[in-house]
């Protein structure tokens, strides 16, 4: 099977990419152009692949898309390209909404008008798979969880995007007929993560010396999903699921922020004994909260388990065990990272 994935240098996108060349005989063309989050070095073993091709191009670029489609003549689309950090939206929301919601549009276009043109046996086989957010469902209270029919109540620029790509594949569905499946997914973490986002930024200003930023009173609740868990169900997705549905993906690990960095914590002063920082835990600092910080996210990922038989290989405990000493152990990769357009700086501020 060949597979278009877009954003496929991304965090969540490279994890899907090895996972594809480890794990299937499945061919990848990867379209992703490369922006401050986009790292062709996370891409490991795909790299050297005979099964894997970069197009650096811009999935707002009709031209250029429909010259991938062509070339490429993919079996399935797997969209995951997206600007993704809630807090660069508050700064900024422009990006967010020409990628996200425009970028899908192109690519709805661009595959809908590939489909029409294949054989009836192709066009029963293809697949259109957009990989979306918890956050498109607002916030949560003290109890319950998102379903696939909990309603819409974005909160942030960034949510409001994906509420609306969301919405734009539901429709390309249900008025053209393209085949389409969706997921949306709670909070990932694991290897090569942009270190812009809680996890990998606390490891790295840890080992650093530097203050842990955490927003508010660090309540904030999160259900942490393990990237490669998350790889693995949108590609049973792709292959089990029915089009015109859609399924959530959690990990059933509901923390604190504040829980997060004191374990990321004490993770460092049992790994690196001899730090000078040690207890890292002096290093929390509380700052002033994001703007409209929505207070909790959980998923419920029953429809998946059930209909499709899918559910996570890592317990939270082991799988940030094992996130922080990739950190460790690749300490090469996040120094290049952070040595470009990002710093460690405090965004969001608006």
């Amino acid at each position: 099977m060949k597979i278009l994935v877009t954003g496929g240098a991304g965090f969540i996108g490279s994890a899907v990419v090895r996972h594809i060349i480890r794990d299937t005989d499945w061919t990848v063309a990867n379209v992703d152009k490369l922006t401050y989050a986009g790292n062709l070095e996370s891409l490991a073993e795909a790299r050297d692949s005979n099964r894997h091709t970069h197009f650096k191009v811009d999935i707002v670029d009709r031209a250029a898309v429909d010259g991938v489609f062509a070339s490429f003549q993919p079996d399935a689309v797997l969209h995951l390209a997206a600007e993704s950090h809630v807090d660069r939206s508050i700064d900024g929301a422009a990006p967010f909404i020409e990628t996200n919601v425009g970028g899908t549009y192109t690519l709805l276009e661009a595959a809908l008008a590939y489909w029409r043109k294949l054989d009836t046996a192709a066009r029963a086989r293809f697949r259109f798979q957009h990989i979306s957010t918890d956050e498109v469902f607002g916030s949560l209270g003290a109890t319950g969880k998102f379903s696939e029919t909990t309603p819409y109540a974005p909160n942030s620029p960034y949510a409001a995007s994906k509420a609306a790509s969301d919405h734009l594949v539901r429709a390309w569905h249900h008025t053209h007929g393209l085949p389409t499946l969706a997921t949306n997914c709670s909070n990932n973490y694991g290897p090569y993560h942009f270190p812009e986002k809680l996890i990998p930024l606390a490891i790295i200003r840890a080992l650093r010396g530097q203050n842990l930023p955490v927003y508010g009173k660090g309540e904030n609740v999160r259900d942490w999903l393990h990237v490669e868990d998350h790889a693995e169900a949108l590609t049973l997705v792709l292959r089990k699921g029915r089009p015109g549905e859609t399924y959530n993906v959690g990990g059933d690990s509901e923390r604190k922020n504040i829980d997060v960095v004191r374990t990321i914590c004490r993770l460092l002063d049992e790994m690196v004994r001899d730090s000078p920082y040690r207890p890292h835990e002096k290093l929390i600092e509380f700052v002033t909260d994001r703007p409209g910080h929505d207070a909790r996210y959980a998923i419920d990922a029953s429809k998946i388990t059930t209909e499709l038989g899918w559910r996570p290989r890592h317990g939270f405990e082991d799988g940030l065990r094992q996130t922080v000493r990739w950190y460790l152990d690749n300490r090469r990769w996040w120094e290049r990272v952070m040595s470009g357009a990002y710093h460690g700086e405090r965004l969001g501020l608006g």
